[in-house]
């Protein structure tokens, strides 16, 4: 998903620079955004190489998932990182996501922090998935966090231990073995097929 971030600056209401879910949910303008801490980022359309990859981690996780109490999701669903519902300042739209507690399930979005979440990531992307993002899933106890990097083949995968994320660096070669769903494993070559 590619972030302008001139958008950060983009103000829907002039009494406010930060806004919440409730503020976001009522944007009519059909364009795409994420919060932040309450500052909008607006989101442009993904490449086809993106959506290649997002398709083929999307079957692989679901096709594991069958029968599982967990679920697989992909872009555009709102996630209310904070568990804060109306009231939330930061909303994402990660790319492909997994929600293993059923609870977090709403009619509309994800309310609170999803198991695994995985962004790939564009030129314009890369300060804002691992860094911005990344502090905020970190935050908000995001168990498994992937950053698929399509220029480089590779993708660094962040597991939370201790309140920290444990890094591994894997390429274009290599099959991951997803942390919190034991058995599957993701074939790296078959990621970024072309």
């Amino acid at each position: 998903m590619e972030v302008d971030e001139t958008a950060r600056d983009y103000k829907r209401d002039e009494r406010s620079e930060l806004y919440t879910y409730a503020d976001y949910a009522s944007w009519d303008d059909d364009k795409r955004y994420e919060l932040i801490d309450g500052v909008a980022y607006m989101m442009s359309s993904p490449t086809v190489m993106h959506q290649s990859i997002i398709i083929y981690l999307l079957r692989k996780l679901a096709d594991y998932l069958e029968g599982k109490p967990c679920r697989a999701f992909v872009a555009p669903l709102d996630i209310c990182l904070g568990a804060k519902g109306d009231d939330d300042n930061t909303v994402v739209q990660p790319d492909v996501f997994v929600v293993c507690d059923k609870t977090k399930i709403e009619k509309k979005r994800i309310n609170g922090a999803p198991d695994l979440i995985i962004e790939i990531v564009s030129p314009s992307t890369s300060r804002h998935d691992r860094i911005r993002k990344l502090n905020k899933y970190l935050q908000a106890g995001v168990r498994e966090y992937w950053i698929v990097d399509p220029d480089d083949k590779a993708i660094t995968v962040h597991v939370l231990e201790n309140g920290r994320y444990v890094i591994s660096a894997f390429e274009e070669t290599d099959t991951i073995s997803v942390n919190i769903l034991d058995g599957c494993e993701i074939s790296l070559p078959d990621v970024f097929a072309e």
